[in-house]
């Protein structure tokens, strides 16, 4: 934390403007030789010349001072945004280097705004989620972290865990004393509630993690259904190789497209038949199982001109057991005489397509499905550790109940404590520093 740090937070490559940014006590000593004839006023432009490690001019910039504590890391902080490119930059970042500041880590910026109080570990982290959003609806639910939204609810479901935690205290302590027969009962009520509270939400974050991350979408079917004329539609380019041939399609082949608001991953698969005898192709019909497993929504693709076979009943059979998904079922060939049957397929809603013409209604109802995932106005939890950390809080709570039924306070008082803990951890720091380093390490560089 004694270290001035510098880095690029813009972009590599060529554009109109770039950002390098130092923070620690010696950013202004350190800026000054960059731009001599700055005036270095918080919170004030200086249109400037900026120079190099052997004095030459190399640009002309705009430097803005951010005066501790009041800047991002709650240190000194100096902007340069001179104009976008790779040696102007670099010119930059040599100088400041020479001139005794260092490289700064991937979210050092970030971990130090922490550590000095400026933010905690639910908001970082919507920072460095927020720099990644796949969709409008994740922009929106990571401003309402920033805004404090997680922390207080975290703040209040400790307190009034801290409340319960009181009452047992003095249950313990004042034993003999006459204590309201109703404090049990209500110490119940209140683990029910905020357990079956914290259920709902890691229920909730978890369905809608595609928000933040971006959906993955699996298209599924039997070799020749359509699958990878599906995928290039999409694409709208031969991505993967058709073919008459059962089998073509090897491995899973995965894109990034944007549908609507959203960019998700769509996964083209192998075809799926209990009949294939190549090991290679065996293979490959394990990671689409695995690949379909692993998405959020299930594309089923079915070819309306072959009759219902065995290998259509496998797929159905495998969409029956996901239901816990979001499943659109398409019946593709729609130019071709229909010969597939519906009947098989009575709970789900089939859309007919054809993947050359006109697979628009496809397109229309996975931007609805995915509008429909993110529609929930909910506290939502943005990554996997505040997923386990409310979890780990539950499982304490329910661990909870049986000791205060018996009686056994000092039990319950420990649970109660552990659950405090794991919620916690959310926003306040942790004793580990290594775990923080492994979490800011995840951000991107001058972050």
């Amino acid at each position: 934390m004694s270290d001035t740090i510098v880095a690029i937070a813009t972009a590599s490559g060529v554009g109109s403007i770039s950002i390098v940014r130092l923070s620690g006590k010696n950013a202004i000593s350190i800026s000054k030789s960059i731009a001599p004839k700055a005036s270095f006023r918080p919170r004030h432009c200086d249109l400037t010349a900026l120079h190099g490690k052997d004095g030459e001019v190399i640009d002309y910039a705009i430097v803005i001072y951010f005066q501790n504590p009041h800047s991002f890391t709650g240190e000194d902080i100096v902007e340069f945004q001179c104009h976008g490119g790779m040696i102007v930059t670099r010119d930059i970042l040599d100088c400041a280097i020479s001139n005794g500041a260092r490289i700064a880590e991937p979210g050092e910026f970030s971990k130090r705004a922490f550590l000095n109080g400026k933010i905690d570990l639910s908001e970082a982290e919507a920072i460095a989620k927020l720099i990644e959003a796949k969709s409008t609806e994740a922009v929106k639910i990571l401003a309402r972290q920033l805004k404090g939204e997680l922390r207080r609810f975290v703040s209040s479901s400790r307190d009034a865990l801290l409340k319960s935690a009181a009452y047992s205290e003095v249950m313990i302590d004042y034993a003999q004393e006459d204590i309201p027969k109703d404090i049990s009962e209500q110490l119940l009520k209140q683990l029910n509630d905020m357990e079956n509270l914290f259920e709902q939400i890691v229920s909730s974050s978890t369905r809608r993690k595609g928000l933040i991350d971006g959906f993955r979408v699996s298209i599924i079917g039997k070799p020749n259904a359509g699958k990878s004329s599906l995928l290039n539609a999409f694409l709208n380019y031969d991505r993967a190789i058709v073919s008459d041939i059962a089998g073509t399609t090897r491995d899973t082949i995965e894109e990034q497209i944007n549908i609507g608001s959203h960019i998700i991953r769509l996964i083209d698969t192998a075809g799926i038949r209990q009949s294939a005898t190549d090991h290679i192709e065996k293979i490959g019909i394990e990671r689409s199982i695995a690949s379909m497993d692993d998405s959020d929504i299930i594309i089923a693709l079915f070819d309306g001109s072959r009759e219902l076979d065995s290998a259509d009943k496998t797929i159905i059979k495998l969409i029956n057991q996901n239901q816990d998904k979001q499943i659109i079922v398409a019946i593709n060939k729609s130019d071709l005489e229909q010969k597939f049957t519906h009947d098989a397929l009575s709970d789900f809603t089939p859309i007919h397509i054809n993947t050359k013409f006109d697979f628009e209604p496809l397109i229309d109802e996975l931007n609805t499905k995915i509008d429909r995932m993110g529609e929930s106005t909910d506290l939502m939890l943005i990554s996997a550790r505040q997923i386990e950390a409310v979890s780990n809080s539950q499982h304490e709570l329910n661990q909870a109940r049986i000791p205060l039924m018996r009686g056994e306070l000092e039990f319950f008082s420990y649970h109660l404590q552990e659950a405090i803990k794991h919620l916690s951890s959310i926003t306040s720091p942790y004793d580990n520093e290594e775990i923080l380093d492994k979490m800011f390490g995840e951000f991107c560089l001058g972050k």
